[in-house]
């Protein structure tokens, strides 16, 4: 399942779960457990396990699971654990509850992790763990890449759906095996091939009721209930609200088709054909700029009266003005300071405009656009982080590029406009792609 935000939610997570605990069981044969029982200790041992797992973790990065693909966004299961496991030190709750679990379990059954069942009792509660966190930590994303709220549990009812999806695809796909179940959820009984068999594409064509009847049948076809019909009130709300069903169903097949994009050789030819046109256009800026032909950077108040200056003859039209040293120094050392008050490198405008590709044979798309809408564009387009952005790009401190405030500052103009300039420089680019359609 893929959601905004998210990167621990698909098929990768059964191998990062397993590598956390295999990586955690190691580290516990060298830690007196004992220790875990004493509330004092709590943030000290948290140190203690950040560090022993993460080392486990990095000796196991080439290993076959390490390296195998943790999510469709080129995670390793590696990285993801590695990833999750830091996540402990700025959410250390989680750990405290691992601690309490631990203790409640020796309560019931002193030493526990020294019995036959140990490793598996003490595994069971790590994966408890980092599953809840997982929750909490792609929660957090979602609200930041989406802007709308998010909870954990909430974050588990889409996984539930997608899962209650996935077993009605493969119901619908065996369904002359399965055809009394597939006639319960559809609501009527079919004597050939259903239509909706063949008409269901993915989980945007899921209709909330044939969910809520799969729950239904469950305990009849599978002898337990469905996790609508369960005692739990985990659910309950959803039992009866198909239409919060069907958004939700809509939500993940609209951000799956949009984000499948990139599965295909197609996209991966536009994408990579996007950054050339980008990136090339950066060569021809660099190249201007050498010859000295640099132009001052819009300023916040300038950019305010763009729209009453419309129409008014630039005084200097027709001109050839001379390069003006004084002026390039200017800027540079008002990038610098920007650069060094947003805790950028230095010269990360000059790096940053330097770092481009030189073979692309597109030279006028964009043609006008900033260093920082370039930026932009790249942000909203392949997103904060890529593996072809060249490391210049990107702000240290996150290993991404900066964010859109970062770039509005370095323009020096606001938020809205660089928002603005952005958008327009995606819709060139979009226009140019068009017109090259047979």
């Amino acid at each position: 399942m893929r959601l905004p935000g998210t990167r621990y939610q698909e098929h990768g997570w059964e191998q990062v779960r397993k590598l956390l605990g295999h990586c955690s069981l190691q580290a516990f044969q060298h830690c007196e457990m004992h220790h875990l029982l004493d509330r004092a200790q709590e943030a000290a041992l948290l140190d203690w396990y950040i560090d022993a797992v993460a080392v486990l973790l990095r000796r196991a990065a080439r290993s076959a699971r390490g390296e195998v693909a943790g999510n469709s966004y080129g995670d390793s299961v590696a990285e993801l654990s590695l990833s999750l496991l830091y996540e402990l030190q700025v959410q250390p709750a989680f750990w405290s509850a691992f601690a309490a679990a631990v203790a409640a379990e020796h309560g019931r059954a002193p030493a526990f992790w020294a019995s036959a069942a140990g490793d598996a009792m003490l595994r069971k509660k790590v994966n408890d763990m980092f599953a809840t966190l997982r929750d909490k930590v792609d929660a957090d994303n979602y609200l930041v890449a989406t802007g709308r709220s998010c909870s954990p549990n909430k974050i588990y009812t889409y996984r539930m759906l997608d899962t209650a999806f996935g077993e009605i695809e493969r119901l619908f796909a065996n369904w002359e095996q399965n055809a009394a179940q597939v006639g319960a959820i559809l609501g009527r009984a079919s004597e050939g091939i259903p239509i909706e068999v063949r008409q269901m594409r993915g989980i945007g064509g899921c209709r909330p009721e044939w969910v809520i009847r799969w729950s239904e049948t469950l305990e009849f076809f599978g002898g337990a209930p469905g996790p609508l019909h369960t005692k739990s009130k985990r659910f309950a709300s959803l039992k009866n609200n198909p239409e919060k069903i069907g958004a939700m169903l809509a939500e993940i097949g609209d951000y799956a088709e949009l984000s499948s994009n990139q599965d295909t050789a197609a996209w991966a030819s536009d994408a990579e054909e996007a950054a050339l046109w980008l990136e090339d256009y950066w060569r021809v800026v660099a190249e201007s700029q050498a010859q000295g032909a640099l132009a001052q950077p819009d300023r916040l108040l300038a950019a305010e009266h763009d729209e009453e200056e419309e129409g008014v003859p630039d005084r200097d039209a027709g001109e050839d003005a001379a390069p003006d040293p004084a002026l390039a120094q200017a800027v540079r050392a008002a990038w610098e300071a920007a650069a060094a008050a947003l805790s950028l490198p230095l010269r990360y405008m000059e790096l940053a405009g330097a770092a481009q590709d030189r073979g692309s044979p597109i030279r006028r798309l964009l043609e006008g656009a900033s260093l920082p809408v370039r930026l932009a564009v790249y942000q909203k387009l392949l997103g904060g982080a890529d593996d072809s952005y060249p490391d210049e790009w990107l702000d240290p401190e996150t290993g991404e590029l900066p964010t859109l405030g970062q770039l509005a500052t370095l323009d020096q103009v606001s938020v809205p406009t660089l928002r603005k300039r952005r958008n327009e420089a995606i819709d060139r680019l979009y226009s140019a792609q068009g017109a090259r359609q047979p």
